[in-house]
């Protein structure tokens, strides 16, 4: 049992033998405020009920009730509601030696409940970007916080591989491609895709301009432009199956997805299974027709299918088409309930930007009119957007921030910042290329991480590389100057790895590391309740910060008592250990040396 849970447990032995109450309710301690002595706070006033006494005495009762009968506590005061618990040495010497000698610390146990998590979701016709990182960071680490609490994930992604966008890209090829090949070329798939998508815009925008200079209203020249007729004919052969519209499907789109494992490689990300727009959209048809069948939605006069959603306090939503094409909602109905046959998930989350909250809020409550058994299990991890300090991106016009791009000028920023500070002293150039590889992904990982997922953000890509403040850097040093103490302490055949033994008095610093190392499995319970990986992200940052005091205020390998060296080492050690935990999470590496 925790240390936190023993305490608990006390609690309620206290109310049952002293004021006859048995309480059947969680409860939970808090960490006790600086300015106060002690370690956990129990704020009793939801219990005066109970007590039937003032806050300060009903503290006081439990307190000397903990102090007569639980071995950790040593102390107690009360501030008005609040019981202060301050522990003894032993106790906390107790914690750290159990935490040393649990091999599973780090995984809660495991849960008979199985989570589908879908991030990334790319279109076809351009390469990833900012949003995109962001996106996919988010998703591989709320993911990795699940399994780590206990529960089965599937990662998945949907591929958005058809529709009038990739036709655009496709028509630009034909019309201005000559047969242009990434080999041919020696332009990345994806990225290829992407300048016919950008060429398609700007021919697109001087037909409407020819079109307006003849006469022809604005609004009326953007709907019979030639190149978009053009696209969405192209649509329509590929939903006919016209072989040579699919066969130029299939190259185009062969390019991209080898574009875009080589980027989630870099990334760092992976997935389970994929799901492609092409094989669902018709799933999602076969839906719309139970619907109909139903009642639930109706067709109109034009053939179009509607849903109804006025009583839901939405609006009408249209299903298909006069022409009988899908639109993206047919195709998320179709992916969802493929997606619970394949994997019979208990829940089902969706990792996308908060520019879309109104889609899954009516998709949720289709499948739900539907009658769909795992409509109640469906969420929305809804996301902010990246900013940069040059402001908003737009990928039709060719201004957006690459994703390629933008990790590869991270680990050169980490370079030219880690060589300016002599940090590679003793590095061979291949060591030297792997650190800045780790700082320059791990910087900004850890800056698109640490922030609220609901909150919009501003990526500044020089404050993210700082060594110093809240950064992923910072926290990769700290880890790198625990390696290397733990190295000379190997050296030294001082024994770190075994059972800490003998009396040591703690100062307040090495009581405050050993509370935040134990208090790692309520971070992460607080991080998958939440689906915020920033809630990790903050706490190791509090943590490091924590050991940096206590590196800066005690000596460690220079102290002269061996048990106290010893078990300096040994909290070292740990704190390494979960920083690698806990940065692992969030799908960062740090470096043994640096």
């Amino acid at each position: 049992m925790s240390l936190e849970g023993k305490i608990i447990d006390h609690i309620k032995d206290a109310f049952k033998k002293e004021f006859d109450h048995e309480i059947t309710e969680d409860i939970s301690l808090q960490p006790t405020r600086k300015e106060f002595e002690g370690t956990y706070t129990f704020v009793v006033f939801p219990f005066l009920r109970v007590t039937k006494k003032g806050p300060e005495q009903s503290g006081a009762v439990i307190g000397e009730y903990l102090k007569e009968n639980c071995d950790v506590v040593k102390d107690f005061n009360t501030v008005k509601g609040f019981l202060n618990i301050s522990l003894t040495d032993s106790a906390f010497l107790e914690n750290i030696n159990s935490i040393i000698s649990d091999e599973s610390f780090g995984t809660l146990p495991q849960k008979d409940q199985r989570y589908c998590i879908e991030y990334s979701s790319p279109n076809t016709n351009k390469p990833l970007h900012l949003g995109h990182l962001r996106n996919n960071f988010l998703g591989y680490s709320t993911a990795n916080i699940l399994k780590a609490n206990g529960y089965s994930v599937d990662k998945v992604q949907i591929i958005n591989d058809r529709g009038i966008h990739i036709c655009k890209s496709m028509v630009a090829y034909v019309k201005f491609g000559n047969g242009e090949t990434p080999e041919s070329s020696g332009i990345k798939g994806d990225h290829l895709a992407g300048k016919y998508y950008v060429a398609f815009d700007k021919a697109y925008k001087q037909e409407i301009a020819d079109l307006v200079s003849t006469g022809m209203d604005e609004e009326q020249a953007k709907k019979e432009a030639p190149i978009l007729l053009e696209a969405q004919s192209m649509l329509k052969k590929w939903e006919e199956g016209d072989e040579e519209t699919v066969a130029l499907w299939k190259k185009m789109n062969g390019w991209v997805y080898e574009g875009f494992e080589q980027t989630y490689h870099r990334m760092g990300v992976d997935f389970d299974k994929y799901y492609y727009e092409s094989d669902t959209y018709l799933l999602g048809k076969d839906l719309v027709n139970e619907g109909l069948e139903k009642e639930v939605f109706y067709k109109k006069d034009d053939g179009s299918v509607w849903a109804d959603l006025t009583a839901e306090k939405l609006d009408e939503k249209l299903l298909l088409r006069k022409d009988g094409t899908a639109v993206y909602m047919t195709q998320d109905l179709g992916t969802a309930d493929q997606r619970y046959k394949d994997l019979k998930f208990d829940k089902s989350i969706y990792v996308v930007g908060n520019e879309q909250d109104y889609h899954f809020t009516v998709l949720f409550t289709l499948l739900k009119k539907l009658g769909k058994p795992y409509s109640n299990g469906l969420y929305h991890l809804s996301y902010g957007m990246v900013d940069l300090p040059s402001g908003k991106m737009k990928s039709r016009e060719g201004t957006v921030v690459d994703a390629d791009d933008l990790m590869s000028e991270m680990i050169d920023t980490a370079r030219e910042h880690t060589e300016e500070l002599g940090k590679i002293d003793g590095f061979t150039p291949e060591q030297a290329a792997e650190l800045y590889e780790i700082l320059g992904l791990g910087a900004l990982k850890y800056f698109l991480l640490k922030v609220d997922p609901k909150k919009r953000m501003l990526f500044d890509p020089k404050e993210s590389i700082e060594f110093q403040g809240n950064t992923g850097p910072f926290i990769q040093y700290t880890h790198a100057r625990i390696s290397a103490i733990l190295r000379k302490a190997d050296q030294l055949e001082i024994p770190y790895k075994e059972e800490l033994k003998g009396n040591i008095t703690l100062s307040n610093t090495e009581k405050d590391l050993i509370y935040h190392i134990a208090d790692y499995h309520n971070k992460l319970a607080l991080a998958a309740d939440e689906l915020s990986p920033a809630v990790i992200a903050n706490y190791i940052y509090d943590l490091a910060k924590e050991y940096n005091r206590f590196y800066a205020e005690l000596m460690i390998l220079g102290e002269e008592d061996k048990g106290l060296r010893t078990f300096r080492v040994a909290l070292s050690a740990q704190v390494a250990r979960v920083i690698k935990l806990a940065m692992g999470l969030l799908g960062i590496n740090v470096p043994e040396r640096m």
